[in-house]
């Protein structure tokens, strides 16, 4: 039999005989690597390690210390779970069963919800399954043979029309057979620490007019250990839940009576939230740039001009006043082109960051909302950087020292930093010339090495419009949060004919950079509600301090000294009603204030007070004026 070559990812090349298994090629690396190995995947194909050899090509291994090798048991599991409802409810429909960023999902056409009692039902009899230790077998078929095998099963029907053209694959795992174009675990011995955490309602590939399904959320790990850990962490974020917490704390909420994904700021919020914007501004201004201010709407040529009304149309709200069509602005990015253009800018002018905080509209689907994570109407943390191809990398360099000192005032000092380049095998869909994508291309490497900052490559994950850097906080129980994105455009300079006038006269398109640190103003506060719990840092605190008068006798002192506080620029508030003072200290630390300051008849007397601090020992009695002081520079610390 002839031999297949298989190309390493280092460059190297191994052989194997035509029709050996896949694991004599892993082996030929290394018995270590073949006991870690889940599957291999050649030339993009994935393929189990005991299927026969039939070509070769470039050779990745899958392991089980990878991430792709988790995402390749939490698709099992999902198997594995549809295997189990087959078993327990014939006649279900089955839709799609990936894995997900935290777990894996499978979708079901059942007619009637899942309940918590069959939830536990279902996860017992996958335990049971799971033990059989039955091997998951894959096998190419053609389009007619895939439509013989699942002509009962519709959503699978319409999977194999949408592939009309491209190789199809089946697994088998036990009893249960699925369309999947894989990876999947060796067999099922592995597949001992799982759990079914939610169940809910989905459209059909997301279409309203579709048949809505039933959908099972679960997680999985190759360690009990380790989704014990998750569980317990899934247990704390339900605690932390900005929604529950923007509730109890008085902050902010969303109501039917104003419309889904549209949030309502309360007083308490509209404090905090101030505290974010006054620091941004602040920040910005140091580091150079002009905030600028653009109207909600805006007339629609300007949308056709950008490409939107093209594209994004159905993501936009759009209304007609005075025989025009207008835009609720989806972005503020034209807007802010407009600004720059209103004058003539030569190379000594050069470079134009300007910024904003502008509150966009996009028509999000209603089952995509969630609290202030995803919502209609959001108030961008925005800005855009208009520079020549000299200044490049100087000003990304700068947006990172930035997204480092906003993220780490805010408490999140850890990151995962990704790198979205084109495709170099299409960059024909791409905007720009070689030239640009190379030149911003390298200096995002070199402005991300040069602050220390690890990395991954993600190729063909940039925008057809340029390449861009995201950046990942991580929260105070280690979930990463999307937040801050620098992003190269060389689409809209063209556009709308953005230019500058270089050293020798001519006129040169803008290297046009989209930034943003936080986001959007309303997710970024649901991650710090979440990441503080709610007990956010005495400068964040909309309400600083409290001031508890222990009878209503000292109620006139506990005012005063409340007065005080808030002429010195303290957030303070008084609680005089006829309560126990033991009852006014519960109430103050459920609602997390930082400083309490309790005033009987001694502190009246004394102009003092005697403070009960958050997360600090006991300070005992101290003046007015101290107290001020403390919590003044506690507060200018941001610590």
């Amino acid at each position: 039999m002839s031999n297949l070559s298989l190309i390493l990812p280092d460059g190297n090349s191994i052989e194997i005989e035509k029709g050996q298994p896949y694991a004599e090629a892993v082996r030929q690396i290394g018995e270590g690597l073949l006991r870690n190995a889940l599957a291999v995947t050649i030339d993009g194909v994935h393929h189990p390690l005991d299927e026969a050899s039939t070509a070769g090509g470039q050779m990745q291994v899958i392991t089980k210390n990878s991430p792709e090798g988790l995402e390749t048991l939490r698709h099992s599991t999902a198997h594995l779970l549809a295997w189990a409802v087959q078993d327990l409810f014939p006649g279900v429909k089955f839709a799609f069963g990936p894995s997900i960023e935290h777990g894996f999902y499978y979708d079901f056409d059942r007619g009637e919800a899942f309940s918590t009692e069959e939830l536990a039902k279902i996860e017992k009899r996958m335990l049971e399954l799971a033990k059989q230790k039955e091997g998951i077998k894959r096998e190419a078929v053609t389009h007619d043979q895939a439509r013989e095998m699942f002509k009962d099963q519709p959503y699978k029907l319409a999977q194999i029309e949408d592939l009309k053209g491209e190789a199809l694959s089946i697994y088998r795992m036990g009893e249960f057979t699925d369309f999947c174009e894989g990876p999947h675990i060796p067999d099922t011995k592995d597949l001992k620490a799982f759990k079914l955490t939610s169940v809910s309602a989905a459209h059909w590939m997301k279409d309203p007019s579709a048949p809505m399904l039933q959908r099972i959320y679960g997680t999985a790990f190759f360690k009990k250990k380790d989704l014990t850990a998750h569980l317990e962490m899934l247990e704390e974020a339900q605690k932390r839940d900005h929604r529950k917490l923007g509730r109890e704390l008085d902050l902010f909420g969303i109501t039917e009576e104003a419309g889904p994904g549209l949030s309502l700021w309360y007083p308490r919020g509209d404090l905090l939230r101030e505290q974010v914007i006054d620091y941004w501004k602040g920040v910005h201004r140091r580091y150079g740039y002009k905030t600028v201010t653009t109207p909600h709407i805006s007339q629609a040529d300007l949308w056709v001009t950008s490409g939107h009304m093209e594209y994004y149309r159905d993501d936009m709200y759009v209304f007609e006043q005075d025989e025009k069509d207008y835009v609720v602005k989806p972005m503020n990015c034209p807007l802010h082109i407009l600004i720059y253009k209103r004058k003539s800018r030569g190379y000594r002018n050069m470079p134009v960051r300007l910024a904003e905080l502008g509150t966009v509209y996009r028509a999000e689907k209603r089952g995509a909302l969630h609290g202030l994570m995803r919502v209609r109407g959001f108030t961008q943390d925005d800005a855009h950087i208009f520079c020549t191809p000299e200044q490049l990398e100087s000003e990304v360099g700068d947006c990172i020292e930035l997204v480092k000192e906003i993220l780490g005032t805010f408490g999140f000092d850890d990151f995962k930093v990704e790198l979205s380049v084109r495709d170099p095998q299409n960059k024909q869909k791409y905007a720009g010339s070689d030239e640009e994508w190379e030149a911003a291309e390298a200096s995002l490497v070199n402005a991300i090495t040069k602050h220390g900052l690890d990395y991954t490559r993600e190729e063909g994950e940039a925008v057809f419009y340029g390449p861009k850097i995201d950046v990942k906080l991580i929260d105070a129980i280690g979930r990463s949060w999307q937040a801050s994105t620098i992003q190269f455009d060389f689409n809209l300079p063209r556009r709308f004919h953005v230019v500058y006038t270089d050293n020798e006269g001519q006129e040169k398109y803008v290297y046009m950079v989209h930034r943003a640190i936080m986001g959007s103003l309303e997710r970024f506060i649901g991650i710090l509600t979440e990441h503080f719990a709610g007990d956010f840092p005495v400068w964040l605190a909309p309400e600083q301090a409290r001031v508890l008068a222990v009878s209503r006798d000292q109620a006139e002192y506990a005012e005063k000294v409340a007065d005080r506080l808030r002429r010195a620029g303290i957030r303070a508030e008084s609680d005089i009603r006829n309560e126990k003072i033991g009852f006014k200290i519960r109430e103050a630390e459920v609602m997390k204030v930082p400083w309490m300051l309790v005033v009987g008849g001694r502190e009246a007397d004394n102009d003092q007070v005697s403070p009960r601090v958050r997360h600090a020992d006991e300070k005992g009695v101290m003046s007015v004026d101290e107290a001020i002081k403390e919590i003044l520079d506690v507060s200018a610390n941001k610590s």
